[in-house]
């Protein structure tokens, strides 16, 4: 197969994935992208790219002068992109994929004793903390450096260990995290991250549930730290 009729037949896919995005079946391709970008962060990232494959297309389908001759053949690697963005626009990879696993979590009446000990041994710096099955928040190596700090100034009684769920009012960002649906694709998952930051309201975890929320079952935690991993 010839890399113009390869590159066609991905442009074609992107297409019709961002007409069904829009419910549309006549939309024009410049319009569809600003239509799709709205939905879809993999349209959002790769959106200078699709206004050039446009451009690249049109020399392909309407410049040519014959059935079997066309004015453009796209370079190997042009079309390997635009295969691979219409992967990732028709079967997006998802935070469930990625990072479904068993996540380790605390109950509020656990000692610090066990939190500690699982920052030393895991090198874990934050926790899901519940109260039976009722989400309570984040216990963070941080928040335990706070409650810790309060401690020195206001004397700590001897031989009292405090529970989890009196080290957790000490922690300053009570909302550093978010639920988020298994199939959310993973680019949206970096869009939550990088608008924490621009926003000064920075997300340290992303919690996976089967629809996002707090109540279901945790599937899977992101970190920051996990995205930089995954896109190396």
């Amino acid at each position: 197969m010839k890399n113009s009729e390869r590159y066609i037949i991905a442009f074609n896919r992107i297409d019709a994935a961002m007409k069904k995005m829009c419910h549309s079946t006549n939309m024009p391709f410049f319009k569809l992208i600003d239509c799709a970008r709205r939905h879809n962060a993999v349209v959002r990232r790769y959106e200078h790219d699709l206004r050039e494959f446009a451009e690249l297309r049109n020399a392909i389908v309407h410049d040519r002068t014959e059935q079997a001759y066309v004015i453009a053949e796209p370079h190997h690697q042009v079309v390997q992109k635009i295969e691979q963005i219409a992967r990732k626009i028709t079967k997006p990879v998802t935070v469930g994929q990625l990072f479904r696993r068993k996540v380790v979590t605390l109950q509020a009446n656990d000692s610090l004793l066990i939190g500690l000990r699982l920052i030393r041994e895991q090198k874990f710096n934050q926790f899901p903390l519940y109260d039976r099955q009722h989400f309570i928040g984040m216990i963070t190596a941080m928040g335990i450096t706070y409650w810790l700090s309060d401690r020195m100034t206001e004397g700590m009684p001897k031989g009292k260990i405090p529970k989890l769920r009196d080290v957790h009012q000490h922690e300053k960002r009570k909302k550093s995290y978010r639920f988020v649906r298994q199939n959310m694709p993973i680019y949206e998952a970096v869009e939550i991250f990088q608008k924490g930051v621009t926003s000064g309201n920075r997300i340290e975890a992303l919690l996976i549930t089967e629809n996002g929320r707090e109540k279901e079952k945790l599937l899977g935690i992101v970190t920051p730290m996990d995205i930089v991993r995954a896109h190396k």
